[in-house]
Parts: C-alpha cells; sequence; structure tokens
C-alpha cells in the first residue's frame, strides 16, 4: 500500500499503474467504523479487471478478504459440525450469523419452540449445526434447533439409564396445565400431577409451582419404552397419613376447618393432607337437615368426632352431632308414659301420624289409637297435616327412638260403662246402613259407634243377599241383641222388632226376668259363627 488519498487506497500491485481502491472497503462491522492501512502495510487485493474506463487497475479489498475468510471456512467446516458465531443482523427469513463468514439462520431454525422475536437474538453469541453448504453460491445454512435437538435426545438416553424411581432429581418447570405441570429434567420432562404436589388439597397447580422455577422432585414411576416419568414434590416429606390413627384415634374430638360442600356431606381438614367426611347423616340428632349447607360453610371452623379410620383408603368418617348431647338420651325422662304434649302434625301414613313433639323429636300416633269407637282406615280422616293436637304419651323405645302416642286415650273408654250404660238387648235403636258385606250389615247407631246386624237377622224371612232388603245410607230401626264390651261389638237384629228380646229353641227364661243363657253372635254366612264389627285394641306402636 502506498498512500491514502482522500476517500481512496492507492496500491502497487507491480504492474505499470497504480490500482485504487475505496476507502469504505476497510468497514469495520464489529467496531462499526473504517480502519484505514498504514503506508507501507501489505494487503490481499482481488484483481477485478485490469483496466478500468479510465485505465485504472480495479481491485477490491473487501472481496479479497471474503475469499479467504469462505476458504478458511470451507477448508475447515463440513455439513453437521457445530459452529459458533455472533447473530449480526436481521433478515427476511432468518437471521444472519457471523461465524467468519455471515451464515443464513432461519427463523424456523432458531429455536424449538419458535420466538416471539428472532430480533432479541441480535448481538447474542450461539451455537449452530451446518444443515447445508452451497459452495457455488457461497452460502451456508445453518440450525439451531437441530443442535438443541440432538442435544437432547443424547441427555434424553443419558437419562434414561440412569433414572430410577425413589430418586430425588432437580429440574425445572417448563409448563403449567389444569391436572399439573411438566418439568424438565434434562432432556425429558416428567408429569408433576397435581395431587402429587402437596399432601394437602390444591385446587391450582399455580399455588404450589411457576414457570421456569427451580425444583427438587421425587421419582414416582418410569416407563422407559413410553418415556414417561411421574413425578412427586409431596413424597419429599412423610405422608401425614403414616400415623394417623395414634393422633387421631376413634372417638377423639378435634377442631377442624370445612374446605368442601357436597349434598352428602363436608369435607373437613384436620391438618394438611389430613381430611375427613362429615355424613349429612352425622350432623345432627335431631334436626331434618336437606343439604350440609344449612348447617356449616367452607371455611368455618367446627369441632367433630373420629368416628371410623380407614388408613388404607386414606379416609375418615367424622361427626358433629356426636360432640353435642342426644336428646334421645332424655326422651323417656321428659316424656314418662301418661305424658300429655301438644304437637303439630308433620306427616301421615297409612298406618298413622307422626306429631313434632319437639324439634327433631316425632311421636308416631298409629290409627288403632285415634278412637275408641271409630274403626279409622286412614288418618286423614282424624287429623290433617299441620294440626295441633293433643296426645298422650303410651310408650317411649329409647334404643329404637321411638314414641308411640295416643288420642282416644285422652278420654275414658266407653265401652267401659258408657255404652253397656245406654245400649241393653232388646232396646230398639234407629241407624244408618254404613256398609254391606256378604254375611251382613254394618249399621252406625251414633258417630263412631256401629254394630253388626247379620244377614239371618235382617229379615223374618230367608235372604239370600243383605241388597234385597236395604242399601247403603237407609235409615233403618233394629234391636240390639247384644252387648259385649270385652270384645266391643253389638250385635243387632230386624226380626220381632217390638216383640223383646228373641229366645231361640233351648232358651228359657223366668218369671222373675233371669238372663237367659247368651248364644254366639255369628258373623259370617250360613249358621256358622263369626265376627261382629270389633274396634282393634289400643296397641303402642305399629308401624
Amino acid at each position: 500500500m502506498l498512500h491514502v488519498l482522500g476517500d481512496d487506497v492507492v496500491v502497487d500491485v507491480g504492474y505499470k499503474s497504480e490500482g485504487v481502491i475505496k476507502l469504505e472497503e476497510w468497514y469495520d462491522e464489529g467496531l462499526d467504523k473504517i480502519v484505514p492501512p498504514q503506508p507501507g502495510d501489505e494487503i490481499q487485493v482481488l484483481l477485478d479487471s485490469v483496466e478500468d474506463e479510465s485505465g485504472a487497475i480495479v481491485l477490491s479489498y473487501r472481496k479479497a478478504k471474503r475469499q479467504k475468510e469462505w476458504e478458511h471456512i470451507i477448508e475447515k467446516h463440513k455439513e453437521g459440525d457445530v459452529v459458533s458465531g455472533v447473530v449480526t443482523r436481521k433478515i427476511k427469513g432468518g437471521l444472519l450469523v457471523n461465524i467468519g463468514v455471515n451464515v443464513f439462520l432461519p427463523a424456523s431454525q432458531v429455536d424449538i419452540r419458535r420466538p416471539p422475536d428472532i430480533g432479541d437474538y441480535i448481538g447474542k453469541t450461539i451455537e449452530c449445526k451446518i444443515l447445508k453448504i452451497d459452495e457455488a453460491r457461497r452460502n451456508i445454512v445453518v440450525s439451531r434447533r437441530k443442535l438443541i435437538e440432538d442435544q437432547l435426545e443424547e441427555m434424553k438416553k443419558s437419562l434414561l439409564s440412569e433414572i430410577q424411581p425413589g430418586q430425588v432429581r432437580k429440574g425445572v418447570v417448563k409448563n403449567i396445565a389444569e391436572f399439573g405441570a411438566f418439568v424438565d429434567l434434562g432432556g425429558i420432562d416428567g408429569l408433576l400431577h397435581i395431587t402429587d404436589m402437596s399432601w394437602g388439597r390444591i385446587s391450582n397447580p399455580h399455588e404450589v409451582v411457576h414457570i421456569d422455577q427451580q425444583l427438587e422432585v421425587y421419582i414416582i414411576s418410569v416407563d422407559k419404552e413410553r418415556e414417561k416419568i411421574a413425578l412427586g414434590l409431596k413424597q419429599k416429606s412423610p405422608s401425614p397419613w403414616a400415623n394417623v390413627e395414634a393422633k387421631y384415634p376413634v372417638s377423639s374430638r378435634h377442631t377442624g376447618e370445612v374446605v368442601n360442600v357436597m349434598s352428602y356431606g363436608a369435607f373437613v381438614k384436620l391438618e394438611p393432607g389430613i381430611e375427613g367426611l362429615v355424613h349429612i347423616s352425622e350432623m345432627s340428632w335431631t334436626k331434618r337437615i336437606n343439604h350440609p349447607s344449612e348447617l356449616v360453610a367452607i371455611g368455618d371452623q367446627i369441632e367433630v368426632q373420629v368416628l371410623n379410620i380407614n388408613k388404607e383408603k386414606q379416609e375418615i368418617s367424622l361427626g358433629m352431632k356426636q360432640v353435642q348431647p342426644n336428646p334421645w338420651d332424655k326422651v323417656a325422662e321428659r316424656y314418662p308414659t301418661g305424658t300429655v304434649i301438644s304437637g303439630v302434625v308433620r306427616n301421615l301414613t297409612n298406618y298413622g301420624a307422626f306429631i313434632e313433639i319437639e324439634e327433631g323429636i316425632d311421636g308416631l300416633l298409629h290409627v288403632s289409637d285415634m278412637s275408641w269407637v271409630r274403626k279409622v282406615s286412614h288418618p286423614s280422616e282424624v287429623v290433617s297435616k299441620g294440626d295441633q293436637v293433643q296426645c298422650v304419651v303410651l310408650n317411649v323405645d329409647q334404643e329404637r327412638k321411638r314414641v308411640a302416642l295416643g288420642l282416644k286415650q285422652m278420654a275414658s273408654d266407653p265401652w267401659e260403662g258408657d255404652i253397656p250404660g245406654r245400649y241393653h238387648p232388646g232396646d230398639v235403636k234407629k241407624g244408618k246402613v254404613t256398609k254391606l258385606t256378604n254375611f251382613g250389615v254394618f249399621v252406625e247407631l251414633e258417630p263412631g259407634l256401629e254394630g253388626l246386624l247379620h244377614i239371618s237377622e235382617l229379615a223374618d224371612h230367608k235372604i239370600d243377599s243383605p241388597e234385597e232388603v236395604v242399601k247403603v245410607g237407609d235409615e233403618i230401626e233394629v234391636k240390639v241383641l247384644r252387648v259385649e264390651p270385652k270384645d266391643r261389638k253389638i250385635g243387632l237384629s230386624r226380626k220381632n222388632l217390638y216383640g223383646g228380646p228373641e229366645v231361640e229353641e233351648g232358651e228359657t227364661s223366668t218369671e222373675e226376668g233371669s238372663a237367659r243363657p247368651q248364644r254366639e253372635l255369628r258373623g259370617g254366612t250360613g249358621s256358622g259363627g263369626g265376627q261382629l264389627f270389633s274396634m282393634p285394641e289400643a296397641t303402642p306402636e305399629k308401624e
């Protein structure tokens, strides 16, 4: 080099005339400025042409430098080699990386997952793998993605050869889903399921982990063929269920927090990782609960008693009502037999009515205990739902939690004096036909009191069916044949209505009016004996 003249560098190449090179060809991209040569420096130049229009030799320092660099790269590297360089700028479709010469890194090959902006790599030194060398066009295509994939494959093979269940390894959280988190162990992502994050209740994995977080995880299982690894965090510490029976023995009482409420009960946390279920049936001794939310809400602190433990299934049954006095323990004491109570009819069934004695404690008023004289077919004939009624306590079965009530017992039994005092054999009474059967007719003598008019007593002549003589609703006169207080029966007849008591063959009467022998009242067909109307005996409880 001879000298610098303005924007030109004059170079002696041994020809008749000097060559001229533009000074801008000494621009240094790294320094972002022109670094001019010094007079006397030996430089390599490329002879573009012997003479230009002005007769000067056309030289290029830049082309010579690039050709030399290209030849060096081609000599040193081949396809598949790993090279390192600085990302110089962003161009259409990718990046330029200077590895001695500028090479092309397509955008799709920047990373395994394409970054939002590949321009973020400008100025960074990266490693890539050479994908293709085009010597004719002096073009090289590189891939950072291919290099990463190859490295991961090697790491994966190494990891699978070493990893075993029970190990604790380091990893980085790469992705989080609703069901858990994926942790990069170095070549393979393992799944840390939400149920293995903590012994306690977790509703969202974000409560425990976050993206790019470094973790030490426990290897639960390894499927080398499918390349799947199950990870855990809670397994690094002892399970709280290990000594649950010693810490929460059956019948012990504890305070816990309601963490979930379902239709069938409430889950109560005794400590992180230990939750028990209070079934809806174990919430109250007496209250009728339709849904647990009527008594508890999430976040409530409540006292519970341990009812049962299933360590294998990690289940604890808890009770709320067990920490409160059982009102049924005092029912027999508060309501001894003979106590008169006032309550509301809560429900009707075919066999009786349930009367609420106090909140949660019902007594059963059976149909047979509703009336002394009336045959009650259904409780709705006497009481209605919502009625306020007074009853007497007949019996308390504390063990079975049942109270038997009576309505008819509120008054004296009319069969013990009233009815026998007002109805005598031979009396003529008026009554209403209420029911026809094949063996006779039931006649209501007064409200609730019926007698049986047997088919053989319907007329002076023989009849085949009661319908031949009477029908339901008829008002008829009848004569009392017999009154049986013990069996609660009255036998009736329409024969010889005004001729005094009927005397059958074999019966005698005396002038003194001594009683004649009583014949058995008949209640069936033919001449055999049969049952007359009978009120059921009072029973303490029927269901």
